[in-house]
């Protein structure tokens, strides 16, 4: 706490530890309330950078919540305060990672004894089929949140490739039953493609 309340570090610290403590359904259930709260409200990092994470974490084989170490450390870059960028991005990402983690351990060690005990009550079982319906809202919400920062990158400014990519996938999708792996693979090409074309 020596370095204040309002650093950035402190704000990761209590931010992240509350969003593991409160949110729970996998990492689409808890993205969406971290990308809007760290882009809109603690303004840590871009819309663009969220994307860019969240595209970054979808193609390496580890869970998707360690999307959360580039969101604190990239918001730690941007906000270092007294220390040095890298030293300050460096500790979000360790500190990120560590308040994200323990909630969930300390869930499992003190709910596991209890498992059995619980398998059958109704009244547990109608409230998480309650929890389960809004999980499902909630990854919604990160789905459309996500294509309209794509779709949509600047006010009044439409990326038509992003459009036409989208459609096309989409289409191919519903009516040719595409596999989505070729579809991420060709889409990610196509846009490699087309931004190395447009540098040109």
């Amino acid at each position: 706490m020596s370095l204040g309340w309002d650093h950035t570090l402190v704000r990761q610290g209590l931010f992240f530890s509350k969003a593991a403590m409160v949110t729970f359904g996998g990492a689409y259930a808890v993205l969406p309330y971290v990308s809007q709260q760290a882009v809109e409200n603690y303004q840590w990092l871009t819309a663009g950078q969220m994307l860019d994470g969240l595209g970054l974490a979808e193609t390496t084989p580890g869970p998707l919540i360690m999307v959360l170490q580039f969101v604190g450390f990239l918001g730690a870059w941007n906000q270092p305060g007294t220390l040095s960028p890298l030293l300050s991005a460096t500790l979000g990402a360790l500190i990120t990672t560590w308040v994200t983690f323990i909630p969930c351990f300390l869930w499992i060690f003190l709910g596991a004894p209890h498992i059995e005990q619980l398998r059958g009550k109704e009244s547990l079982t109608t409230s998480l089929s309650a929890v389960t319906a809004a999980v499902v809202g909630v990854i919604l919400n990160l789905a459309v949140w996500l294509g309209l920062h794509v779709l949509f990158p600047a006010p009044q400014t439409v990326d038509w490739f992003a459009v036409v990519v989208s459609l096309v996938t989409f289409i191919g999708m519903v009516k040719w039953k595409w596999d989505i792996i070729p579809v991420v693979l060709g889409a990610g090409a196509l846009g490699v493609l087309y931004k190395l074309l447009l540098g040109m």
